[in-house]
Parts: structure tokens; sequence; C-alpha cells
């Protein structure tokens, strides 16, 4: 069995059983908690850790760079390492008996899938975009270039920073990444300007390197920021419900996108 496979088959069934977890949670009544607001119910914590668990796990797989991944001896090491021991602050608190076993059950049940994959010699899984988690080394260095060339201050940018926002920053809705196809026109104007990935780092999340095909500058709970190697753009999505855009890709979008004035952004206070 080829190594990519597997990676493709691990990816592919993480990020499924991830949101069939979230969607399982949502359901909850009273969002999983008890009369009094305030504590999880037994069914809660029967679900949230298996998804915490899950997305540490889906990050220790995706450390591996989908372009240079190993042998498939190393490739199973690695996998069920990461089944046994990934962790995130949000699965090192296992006190709960329940959480406890949830959090063990879901472990076991990917180093299970995984040996089931490597059982079947002719497993056939369709290839997935590039996506590859940062080192802190590389996360670090990101952030340090986007605070020196584009002002980026504690992870934050227009229109979040003290001043007037520049006028060649191009500042919408964050409404427009969601309707309409503002990430279409996104992904397009990179596209035309040869670009194959964009660097994402996160608030509050891990930092990756991914295909343009998939990036997609929303708030989704962590503000994010993004960029690229030749450094002459810039993306920022933050809680106010906004998304920012600099450089290249601002003239990119400004030019050529017919409907991007209707998304801009009022201002704090309504105005033109």
């Amino acid at each position: 069995m080829e190594s990519n496979t597997v990676h493709w088959a691990s990816r592919r069934y993480l990020t499924q059983r991830y949101d069939e977890l979230r969607t399982g949670y949502g359901q909850l009544p009273n969002d999983g908690r008890q009369a009094d607001g305030y504590l999880y119910t037994t069914e809660a914590k029967r679900i949230f850790p298996r998804y915490n668990v899950v997305a540490a796990i889906l990050i220790e797989v995706e450390r591996l760079d989908p372009d240079h991944l190993p042998g498939i001896d190393v490739m199973t090491h690695v996998l069920l390492a990461a089944a046994e021991s990934a962790n995130s602050r949000f699965t090192t608190s296992t006190q709960d008996e329940v959480v406890a076993d949830a959090i063990a059950d879901e472990r076991r049940l990917f180093a299970a899938n995984v040996r089931r994959w490597l059982a079947q010699p002719d497993l056939s899984v369709g290839p997935l975009p590039y996506r590859r988690v940062l080192t802190p080394e590389e996360s670090s260095a990101w952030r340090a270039s986007l605070r020196q060339r584009w002002g980026v201050q504690d992870g934050c940018w227009h229109p979040l920073l003290a001043g007037d926002v520049p006028h060649d920053v191009l500042v919408l809705t964050g409404d427009s990444m969601w309707e309409d196809d503002g990430v279409d026109q996104v992904r397009r104007v990179l596209r035309e300007l040869g670009r194959r990935r964009v660097v994402e780092l996160s608030e509050d999340g891990a930092d990756c390197l991914l295909d343009v095909e998939i990036f997609a500058p929303r708030y989704t709970g962590p503000e994010g920021l993004w960029s690229d190697e030749h450094h002459d753009w810039v993306a920022y999505a933050s809680h106010e419900g906004t998304v920012a855009f600099g450089g290249a890709l601002s003239t990119g979008l400004a030019t050529t996108w017919p409907a991007v004035h209707s998304w801009r952004w009022p201002g704090w206070h309504g105005g033109a």
C-alpha cells in the first residue's frame, strides 16, 4: 500500500468524523448543559470529548507533508502514535470518568480503522487537497513576517487597528465570504496570480499551509490571517464581522469582481 493512500484515508475519516460528532452535539437540547446552564449532561460528555480528541489526532496526522510522506512502516507508526497520544488543551483534563472513557474509545476507533485500511492492499481512496500543519518555527516566522510587512499587531489587522483604514485596504463584510461567490472570487484572483498554496494563521488552532482550492478567508470562531510565500497580499477575518484584503488580493478583487462594492464594510457607525 502507498503511504498517500492511508494518509488520505486518515484525513478523510477524521474530518468526516469530526463533522459528524459536532453535528450530533449541536442537536442536544440546551447546548448540552444541565438545567443549571453550567454543568454538562452525561450525553454531552459522551460526545464533545470525542470531537476534541479527533481534532487533536487530525493535527498530528496533518503534520506530515503530503508531498514528502515517509514509507508505509513509518507512516503506520505515526498514525498509531497519534491515535494513542495526540492531545490538546481540550483533551488533557480527563478526571471525569465519562469524558475519559469517551476519549479512550475514540482513540481505539481511529486505531482500529488504521489497521483495517492497512489490511486492505487494494484500498482505493481519492486524493485530498494539500494541507500541512506548520512547525512552531514556521508559525513564528510567518507571524513575524506579517507583523513587519503588513503591520499586523497581536494577530489583528484592519479595521481593528487604531487609526483610519488605509485607502488601498479593501474591507468587506464577513457575509461576503459566506454568501454570493466571495470565496470563489478570492481563489480566482490568486489562481490568476499563479499562486498554488496559502498560509493560514489561526488565533486558536493549527497554522497550516494549504492548497488555494480550500482557502476560505472566513471567521469561524478563531480569527484568521492568510498570505503566501510572495508576501504581496494579506487577508484577515475578524470577530467584528469583517474580512479585509491588502496588496495584490485587494487590487485584484476591487478591479475584477463586479459585485465587490455591494459588500463593502460600512464602518462602525454605518458610514460610507
